[in-house]
């Protein structure tokens, strides 16, 4: 179970299997344990079995490597014509 609350208009949606919608201009939109909105800066999220967390895909290392990677130089391959 999810509780949402829009910080335009006030409203508090609770997440169940049918989606609900607030009327205001950001169009909160709570579904099962799902939230979209025009602007998320605008939505309080509460009793969300979930707590979000930023999720980084790349290692420090790995963004090490891609930016060693990145300063290499092109090499230039000659053919001979015959």
């Amino acid at each position: 179970m999810i509780l949402a609350k829009c910080k335009i208009c006030g409203v508090e949606i609770v997440g169940s299997r049918k989606a609900q919608v607030c009327k205001c201009s950001n169009r909160m939109i709570v579904q099962d344990d799902t939230v979209t909105a025009t602007d998320l800066d605008d939505v309080i999220l509460s009793h969300s079995k979930d707590s979000v967390k930023s999720v980084d895909i790349l290692t420090p290392d790995d963004i090490n490597y891609h930016e060693r990677r990145r300063h290499r130089k092109i090499r230039k391959l000659t053919y001979e014509e015959r």
